[in-house]
């Protein structure tokens, strides 16, 4: 991969999504036998740093970055000197001045890693950015699905939930219909961006049209603080009208997969049956965002492929 960061997929390549899965791929293979070290990092220093709060994303990249052989640094924005008032630019010019090889960053501003790449000689890998976009999620997802597939292309693959806010969304979207996925969308109407339609979506009318003969099926976790904007009028009736549960999911192939990038309002996008089912891969994704950062960083590094 001939470039310096990752910061969305949006402006990858179908070869450069490929070639993190095909390497993301021999990671989770590895990992799944129990081989932890990957010494594609040895002596480089990573640095996470993450303006919003995660458990999954950052404790994922951790792990990436530790198992690579590479050392690691978190930093806490709510005790750093940003609390001070020094700027995201002031900030990245910092970590490069001591020398730190790569820069994890999550920001609630959309942009904000692109305006941190440009800063920084480090490599920039974007771990979420407002509404923009979140590439790793994607990519695991995608990971998820190849493996048990074999493929990516020509799989249908229904999204529901809160698609105006979900950077996982629209980096799902990019992605999926780049190596030929047919991606279909459906949310309340004010959750339903239509520019959308002309990156290559489908919308969709009803759960039932977008979930109907599906390969796979994605909940997106609503953002409760985004419900005091009015935007649905009671969660329980969200759940009732726009949730996954086991009837909706009938509508799908019988050999679908639910996926759901967490952490899940248990009840509200997803019933515990359906969470809990045969046909989740809710926990086998977490294996997969492990996989998937690894090959990002090895690939930025510029290690050789597999």
């Amino acid at each position: 991969m001939n470039r310096k960061d990752l910061l969305g997929l949006y402006d990858l390549t179908t070869e450069e999504i490929e070639e993190i899965l095909r390497l993301g791929l021999y990671f989770k293979t590895a990992l799944k036998r129990g081989e932890k070290e990957h010494p594609a990092l040895k002596g480089r220093s990573v640095v996470l740093l993450f303006y919003e709060n995660s458990t999954r994303t950052r404790t994922s990249f951790e792990l990436a970055a530790k198992f690579s052989g590479a050392s690691v640094v978190n930093i806490s924005v709510a005790t750093s000197s940003v609390q001070k008032g020094e700027t995201l630019v002031d900030t990245g010019k910092t970590l490069d001045a001591m020398k730190n090889d790569f820069i994890i960053i999550r920001h609630p501003m959309g942009g904000a890693p692109k305006l941190l790449a440009e800063t920084v000689k480090a490599h920039v890998v974007n771990g979420g950015d407002g509404i923009n976009e979140h590439p790793t999620q994607a990519l695991l997802d995608m990971l998820t699905l190849k493996e048990h597939f074999g493929r990516i292309e020509g799989l249908k693959v229904a999204i529901l939930g809160d698609i105006r806010h979900s950077r996982v969304a629209k980096s799902n979207l990019y992605g999926l219909t780049k190596l030929g996925a047919e991606v279909r969308l459906f949310a309340p109407k004010t959750l339903m961006p239509e520019r959308l339609e002309r990156e290559g979506a489908i919308l969709c009318s009803s759960r039932e049209e977008a979930v109907r003969g599906a390969d796979a099926v994605m909940g997106l976790r609503i953002q409760l603080e985004r419900q005091k904007g009015g935007n649905f009028p009671s969660l329980g009736e969200y759940a009732k009208y726009y949730g996954l549960d086991e009837q909706i999911l009938s509508y799908a192939k019988k050999s679908a997969l639910v996926l759901h990038p967490g952490p899940v309002n248990r009840g509200v996008e997803l019933t515990s049956a359906v969470i809990d089912g045969k046909q989740s891969r809710i926990e086998d994704q977490v294996l997969s965002g492990l996989s998937v950062r690894m090959a990002v960083l090895s690939l930025l590094a510029g290690e050789e492929k597999v």
